[in-house]
C-alpha cells in the first residue's frame, strides 16, 4: 500500500514484488559523476591550498560526510556480478498460480502445460568523478595530509552518496509498485497523529497483499522515529497499555515477522552550486515494505530488484594532457 499527503509528514507504505527488476550500474570510483558535494574541508583563513598544512590538526578530521552506517542501498538492492550488457528473464505471475486439469486417466496421457518468460535487454551506466590535486601539494615534504588518499576517500563517499540517492529515489518512485499495492495516509491516519493513527493495522493490511509477502522494511530516519514510539507500536511489541517508549529495529521485525529493517539516515545537499548548503534526508519521510532475495538474478529468482553490477570500483592517475601516470 502506498501512503502519500501533500503537507507535513509524508509517509508512504509500500508493498510489491517485480520479478528480476533490474538497476543501476557498475559504480566505480573516483570516475563517478551524480549528486552535488556534501562534503566540506575545515575551513581556514588565509588559506591558499585544499587543505592547511598544521602539524597539531593531523588528529581531527577535515570533513563532515555521512558515516557509512547511514547508507543502506547495498541492503536494500544487492549488488549482482553481471556482465556490461546482461539479460533478465521477466515472467508473467499468472503461470505459477493458473490450475490445470491435473486428472489423467488409465489409458490418457497428462495435460500439457507451456512455461515462457520474456527475455529483457539491459546494461550497466557507468558513473565517476575526477578532482584536480595541485602537484605542489602532491610534493610537498611538509604535507601533513596524503592530498591524493584524501581526494580519492571524498569521491568515493560522493559515489556512494549518489548511488544512495538513486535508489532511494527508485524505491520510493510511485511508478515502481503496482496501483494496487500503494496507499495514501492523510490527516489522522498519518503515524505523526499518534493518537488517531494506527499503524500496526496499516502495516499489517499492506503486507497481506502482494503475492510474495515483504520480507524488508524500509524507512527514512523521519519516519522510523515517530514509528518507532508511536504508542500502538509499542503497546504491540511490549504487550502492555503503556503510552510512551520506544522499540528496537528488532522488536519492529519481530512483531510484522521480517527479516530486517533498514533506515535510510544520510544527508544531501539540494541547493545548487554556490549556494548556501540546503541539507535533507536522502531517503525522505517515506516508508517501504519489500521482498528482496539476495540469491535472485538475471536469470532465476524473484525479488523487488538487485543491482547489476560489471566489475569492481577503479581509480587512477593523470595528468592534465589527459595522459596516465
Amino acid at each position: 500500500m502506498r501512503i502519500t499527503k501533500t503537507s507535513g509528514f509524508l509517509f508512504l507504505t509500500i508493498a510489491t514484488i517485480l520479478c528480476g527488476a533490474a538497476f543501476a550500474g557498475m559504480t566505480p570510483p573516483p570516475d563517478i559523476g551524480y549528486g552535488e558535494s556534501l562534503l566540506y574541508g575545515a575551513a581556514f583563513a588565509g588559506a591558499v591550498r585544499p587543505f592547511p598544512v598544521d602539524p597539531r590538526l593531523t588528529a581531527i578530521a577535515i570533513a563532515y560526510r555521512n558515516p557509512d552506517i547511514a547508507l543502506i542501498a547495498d541492503d536494500v538492492l544487492p549488488r549482482t556480478p553481471t556482465d556490461a550488457e546482461f539479460k533478465y528473464l521477466l515472467f508473467d505471475k499468472g503461470q505459477g498460480f493458473t490450475v490445470p486439469d491435473a486428472k489423467v486417466g488409465r489409458k490418457s496421457m497428462p495435460n500439457e502445460v507451456e512455461f515462457s518468460a520474456t527475455e529483457v535487454q539491459d546494461k550497466v551506466v557507468d558513473y565517476g568523478l575526477d578532482d584536480i590535486v595541485p602537484n605542489e601539494d602532491i610534493e610537498d615534504d611538509n604535507q601533513k595530509t596524503d592530498p591524493l588518499g584524501t581526494s580519492t576517500a571524498y569521491l568515493t563517499n560522493l559515489v556512494n552518496l549518489a548511488r544512495e540517492q538513486r535508489v532511494a529515489n527508485l524505491v520510493f518512485n510511485n511508478a515502481s509498485f503496482a496501483t494496487g499495492n500503494k496507499t495514501t495516509l492523510s490527516g489522522t491516519s498519518q503515524w505523526s497523529d499518534q493518537v488517531n493513527s494506527n499503524p500496526v493495522n496499516a502495516i499489517g493490511d499492506a503486507l497481506d497483499v502482494p503475492v510474495m509477502r515483504p520480507n524488508i522494511a524500509v524507512f527514512g530516519q523521519q519516519t522510523w522515529t515517530n514509528l518507532r514510539r508511536h504508542p500502538k507500536i509499542v503497546q504491540a511489541v511490549f504487550g502492555t497499555d503503556q503510552g510512551a517508549g520506544m522499540v528496537s529495529r528488532q522488536h519492529f521485525a519481530d512483531l510484522f515477522e521480517l527479516q530486517a529493517v533498514y533506515v535510510g539516515q544520510g544527508f544531501i545537499n539540494s541547493a545548487k552550486k554556490g549556494q548556501a548548503v540546503t541539507l535533507g534526508r536522502v531517503w525522505g519521510k517515506h516508508a517501504a515494505f519489500l521482498y528482496r532475495d539476495r540469491a535472485a538474478g538475471p536469470q532465476q529468482g524473484a525479488t523487488f530488484g538487485f543491482t547489476a553490477q560489471a566489475g569492481d570500483k577503479i581509480a587512477g592517475l593523470y595528468d592534465r594532457r589527459g595522459n596516465l601516470i
